[in-house]
């Protein structure tokens, strides 16, 4: 998903959190890999550093062997957009990746296609940090793959959420992900009324007619939006489905990365926020993204009739459309960051700021369509008009 603003960690402070977690981490590759710990090689892997659960991910390799390791930490400080939470319902509550592995509970849809990396071991270090050593998926991620594997993978997730519902609940598992999330987001929302924001040159040739007025509504209609999330027919949801989570296994899965968000949600509702993020970060061009969604719906529905599913498809499309409230933060961002140079995920790499702002301008206007079907479908579906105005 798209990155918040924070201040960029500096090389050193990132090389010592870097090195002390390595050193840690050797005294445990024997028991892991079998692999000597002066023969194990540690690749840092591209992720959020400004994530405060994640003290890092490496893939650790010796002896013609290989693992993920990732480090979850509730101690992290620097360069941190989201902080550590010790709620365990909160949204970004530090140890829940490590609960849902060790439950078990990543493992739900495999039998739909969809599976986590195996957890190769769990181990409870004495600072108190988790590591978690991970399967290695050898297969292609998600964010090469043509547009039919993502309408293949949306048939795959309606199969499993279909199948599971909402699931059995733990005390560890995020509630009101939407809300919470979006309320972290919130400073900043003053630029959605600055006109000298809006005059900027990037934002006056990218960004397309209208999208103010509807960006500004869907702001306005937020708490509105969060009600109706809140009180659709409930799944056991992921809660951060995009491409870059995702791979191929080479037999046939999806192997679904980074659990930490998992919890409950609206069914839809990871199919919403799956779709919108395949352009936010240049994985689809966003020319591509209505016939996506298209297709992707209608096979994400075709998988929850084929599980068993018999709810009411309408409900289903109100929570995809209604997801859009959770990008309203997006606008007021590209706003604030119009004069700083686009990097990638994780830091790798800079965007061009043109072709930046142009898909993700033509993303934004995609969720304002979005966000008026579901007050036009709301309505007729029982709930309350959204409010109307400014």
């Amino acid at each position: 998903m798209p990155e918040v603003p924070a201040p960029a960690p500096t090389a050193a402070s990132t090389a010592v959190a870097a090195a002390a977690a390595v050193a840690v981490a050797r005294a445990e590759v024997r028991e892991v890999l079998g692999v000597p710990a002066g023969r194990a090689r540690f690749e840092p892997l591209t992720h959020n550093p400004r994530n405060g659960v994640t003290a890092g991910v490496w893939r650790v390799t010796g002896a013609g062997r290989s693992a993920v390791l990732k480090v979850l930490t509730r101690t992290k400080e620097s360069a941190v957009s989201w902080a550590a939470s010790n709620d365990p319902r909160h949204w970004n509550f530090w140890r829940r990746e490590a609960y849902v592995y060790r439950s078990g509970l990543a493992g739900v849809w495999q039998r739909h296609g969809i599976r986590a990396p195996r957890l190769l071991e769990c181990v409870e270090r004495p600072d108190g940090d988790v590591a978690l050593w991970l399967e290695d998926v050898p297969g292609e991620p998600a964010t090469a793959w043509p547009l039919e594997c993502h309408v293949e993978y949306a048939r795959r997730l309606g199969a499993a959420q279909g199948a599971v519902g909402a699931g059995e609940d733990h005390p560890w598992l995020s509630h009101r992900f939407l809300r919470d999330y979006t309320a972290d987001r919130a400073p900043g929302q003053d630029l959605l009324a600055d006109d000298g924001a809006w005059q900027h040159p990037l934002i006056r040739s990218h960004f397309p007619p209208g999208l103010r007025e509807d960006m500004v509504r869907l702001r306005h209609d937020r708490e509105w939006f969060l009600t109706v999330m809140e009180s659709l027919p409930r799944a056991f949801c992921h809660l951060d489905q995009w491409p870059a989570n995702l791979r191929s296994d080479g037999s046939g899965s999806g192997v679904l990365l980074d659990w930490a968000f998992a919890g409950d949600g609206a069914l839809g509702e990871d199919l919403g926020n799956y779709l919108p993020d395949t352009v936010l970060d240049h994985f689809v061009p966003a020319a591509d993204l209505h016939g996506l969604a298209k297709q992707a719906y209608d096979a994400y529905v075709h998988g929850l009739r084929g599980s068993g599913w018999h709810g009411d498809e309408h409900l289903v499309r109100l929570a995809v459309c209604a997801s859009a409230v959770k990008y309203d933060w997006l606008t007021a961002l590209m706003l604030a960051r119009a004069d700083d140079e686009p990097v990638g995920y994780g830091g790798a790499g800079t965007v061009p700021a043109a072709l930046r702002y142009r898909e993700r301008g033509l993303v934004l206007a995609f969720l304002a369509e979005w966000a008026a079907e579901a007050r036009l479908l709301a309505p007729r579906l029982g709930f309350p008009e959204a409010p109307s105005g400014r």
